[in-house]
């Protein structure tokens, strides 16, 4: 219709000799998009992202505009719109009946954490828990192991929520696993990202329906649903709870750990958790079930009583995030304590794309006196990822970061240790896409004994990666930092 009405109106104004090619017709629209689009796109936040929009459609203009309209907007189904409130009213309802009441927060944690507890219930409406058992799990097989072992221990239900649920030696052992229990009568449900898993859902669907085990994809993906939702928005957690007794979260997804590549091994982080915040685990995937099946989990079987404290256990905080919570609400929440360290911060992540804030963050408090490391993959899986974090590496070095390049394979776990007594783990990465767009879960861990854990496997990361100086780094070919440079323009859009 556009290209008949330009039609019409050039032949009455410029004569059919001078319209009468296609190609005419074509630079013509090519303007009207990019003068469209710049009405659309410039007043759209964050500000990097609408230039990094304006750039792909200035020198693209029809491929940016359909680019953007699958992935531009940061949009959800109005079906699940619609059931924002009655999550977030779920969740409140769900506090108030089954998680302790009357905690004292000062007795559980520092002086100086209480404005990270405070903040982190306002972002993620979950408080913080006392009492709680966390065990740090460092190995995939010890994962498998241990999850295999609590699934063939249960007795009324088995939930599991990942991003990547992949056909190998690891996934059938979950899905035999799963078949075991539901025989025996385990409410057993099964969640599985509709891209990440997909190979797993087409193949195995019609067994695990055969078994008695319920399995829905989260955010399904097809083109119809692309124009009344963004199709590149993904439930990237990592939930396993057996009871409502024992909870599983962390980095790893259900697949070998040579996964897609025979020569690189995958490191992960997981924590094994029993105590009342395994009821939070339990509602973010009972909000997560609702969303994609209509049903509500409910009741003491899924809520029990008997998840009480321990004596002497940790203070543990979930948060949830995604679009359905505040806007980039784990990117706040890791900026805060950024500016609170006093003494040393640890970062790993297997992908680092960080928007200003963040990165502004890591500077300051490194210029301040602050010891800031980042350790990250020497080799990725992501080749567009890891070349536009590297666009960053100038900046952090010369701020005085300190960069850790892993050598043993993927450093695929994303933690944080703040000074001696305050640990973030999960299935956040440290990029715009897992702040901004993703549906994350993310747990703050307020103890010095598990923080000591959690950087002694950062230590050793380290100690298996190799320091990457500002003069070694400067180095580097002429082509590969415009490469780099390039490709960290479009990083807001990665």
């Amino acid at each position: 219709m556009l290209f008949s009405y330009l039609r019409v109106k050039c032949r009455r104004t410029m004569g059919d000799e001078f319209i009468s090619s296609w190609p005419t017709l074509y630079y013509v629209s090519e303007w009207l998009v990019r003068l469209v689009m710049l009405v659309i796109v410039i007043g759209r936040p964050p500000p990097r992202a609408a230039m990094s929009w304006l750039l792909v459609i200035f020198f693209l203009p029809w491929p940016g505009l359909l680019l953007y309209l699958f992935i531009g907007e940061n949009h959800l189904p109005r079906r699940r719109l619609t059931k924002r409130k009655a999550l977030l009213a779920g969740l409140e309802d769900m506090r108030r009946r089954y998680m302790p009441r009357g905690q004292d927060v000062s007795s559980m944690v520092g002086r100086e954490f209480l404005p990270t507890v405070t903040l982190a219930e306002r972002l993620g409406y979950m408080p913080i828990m006392s009492g709680n058992q966390a065990t740090l799990l460092t190995d995939t097989d010890t994962v498998i192991d241990r999850l295999v072992g609590d699934i063939d221990a249960a007795r009324h239900h088995v939930h599991i929520l990942v991003y990547i649920f992949a056909v190998d030696r690891t996934g059938e052992r979950i899905v035999a696993a799963l078949e075991r229990a539901a025989a025996r009568g385990i409410e057993c449900r099964l969640l599985a990202d509709a891209q990440g898993s997909r190979k797993f859902l087409k193949k195995m669907l019609r067994r695990l329906a055969g078994a008695g085990i319920e399995v829905y994809p989260a955010l399904p993906v097809s083109l119809l649903r692309a124009w009344v939702a963004r199709i590149d928005l993904r439930n990237h957690r990592k939930i396993f709870v057996i009871d409502g007794q024992i909870a599983y979260t962390g980095s790893q997804n259900i697949v070998d750990a040579g996964y897609g590549h025979r020569h690189l091994r995958w490191h992960d982080l997981m924590v094994r958790l029993t105590g009342p915040v395994v009821l939070e685990l339990q509602a973010v995937f009972a909000g997560d079930w609702f969303a994609e099946s209509d049903e509500l989990l409910d009741g003491p079987g899924i809520f029990p009583d008997g998840t009480t404290a321990a004596e002497g256990g940790v203070a543990v905080q979930t948060l949830p995030s995604g679009p359905l919570f505040p806007a980039e609400n784990y990117q706040r929440l890791t900026v805060a304590a950024l500016y609170a360290t006093r003494r040393k911060v640890t970062i790993t992540t297997p992908y680092f794309v960080p928007d200003e804030v963040f990165l502004e963050a890591m500077e300051t408090v490194a210029l301040r006196g602050v010891v800031v490391e980042l350790i990250v993959p020497l080799q990725s899986d992501q080749i567009l990822v890891a070349n536009a974090a590297r666009g960053y590496y100038d900046r952090l070095l010369n701020s005085g970061i300190r960069i850790y390049l892993f050598n043993r394979g993927l450093v695929h776990a994303k933690s944080i240790t703040v000074d001696d007594s305050l640990a973030f783990l999960g299935s956040s990465n440290f990029d715009i896409r897992s702040f901004a767009l993703n549906f994350e879960i993310n747990m703050i861990v307020y103890d010095a004994g598990f923080a000591a854990t959690l950087r002694q496997q950062q230590d050793w990361y380290r100690a298996h990666s190799r320091q990457l100086t500002l003069a070694q780094w400067q180095q580097r070919p002429r082509y590969q930092r415009i490469l780099q440079n390039i490709i960290k323009l479009l990083s807001p859009l990665l």
